[in-house]
């Protein structure tokens, strides 16, 4: 809500007649109960197949407003604005959109791809500090699984990148969108290499089921991903142990959990078995 008036009044001066719709942040708002709510108030606004959504926020309005745009009336256009570092270098771009069913994260939704994606990294300065840190993790994941002179980068910058200084940052938000576009061309529905942006993302929504969506912030499960999936890596002979402990430091320093209790870890195996993505391991 805080760019929404200002939104709304540019909106206007260009000429066209905004409707908002307002939704909760956070992942408890990505249901399908949210979405019956978003096609509700299409309907009734009387939006055509040529009307436009635009997803004005973080992740979660994102992904359902991609979702609504792709089954409203068989797929209508939609723009991504996302607020957020983890919208702006990971949900937005890709075409992935849906909502979450008490079984799993993400088990219902469609690729579907938005006509544009706005990003203003100034957003990012109203930011919650724990938010911003958050984000970092999807960052670090692009360095990790593509490209090592980044991963050298943001070791180098992550000081400056926590202190949002203009140009690391501009650059660490570029970099991840071209790495994440660049896996996306090629693997647009995730049939084999688009698997390689899920790293860190097994654990990661498994310990965010496991805490009902509430404990852990999204990045931050991820983080914490980050380091135990290269640590089962390392085990199964697919990394050496310096790599992790590369990794491990990163995060750290970035301000991110890197581990969770042993009882927690065990807790895990439940949600993961579902997926099987633990045989989703790519050697590199």
């Amino acid at each position: 809500s805080r760019y929404l008036q200002g939104t709304l009044r540019s909106l206007c001066k260009a000429g066209y007649d905004p409707t908002p719709i307002i939704l909760p942040p956070g992942e408890r708002t990505k249901t399908l109960g949210t979405i019956a709510k978003i096609l509700d108030a299409l309907a009734r606004h009387k939006f055509e197949r040529q009307s436009l959504l635009l997803a004005l926020g973080g992740g979660v309005i994102g992904d359902v407003t991609g979702f609504a745009a792709a089954i409203y009336q068989r797929g209508i256009p939609f723009v991504q604005v996302p607020t957020t570092l983890v919208a702006q270098v990971d949900s937005s771009v890709g075409g992935k959109t849906g909502v979450d069913h008490r079984l799993g994260k993400n088990l219902i939704g469609a690729f579907y791809q938005p006509r544009a994606v706005l990003i203003d990294p100034l957003t990012l300065r109203t930011l919650p500090r724990r938010e911003w840190i958050a984000g970092l993790a999807e960052v670090i994941k692009y360095g990790i699984i593509a490209d090592e002179e980044f991963f050298a980068f943001l070791e180098q910058e992550i000081p400056a990148l926590l202190k949002l200084e203009e140009e690391p940052v501009i650059r660490a938000i570029k970099r991840s969108c071209e790495i994440k576009a660049q896996v996306v061309v090629a693997d647009e529905r995730e049939s084999d290499r688009r698997r390689i942006l899920n790293y860190g993302h097994t654990i990661g929504h498994a310990l965010e089921s496991l805490a009902g969506y509430r404990g852990w912030i999204h990045g931050e499960a991820v983080g914490i991903g980050l380091v135990q999936e290269a640590d089962l890596a390392c085990h199964m002979g697919l990394c050496g142990r310096e790599v992790v402990e590369r990794i491990r430091s990163l995060v750290q320093r970035a301000g991110l959990p890197e581990q969770v209790s042993q009882a927690s870890f065990t807790s895990l195996w439940h949600p993961l078995r579902p997926s099987g993505a633990l045989c989703n391991m790519t050697r590199r």
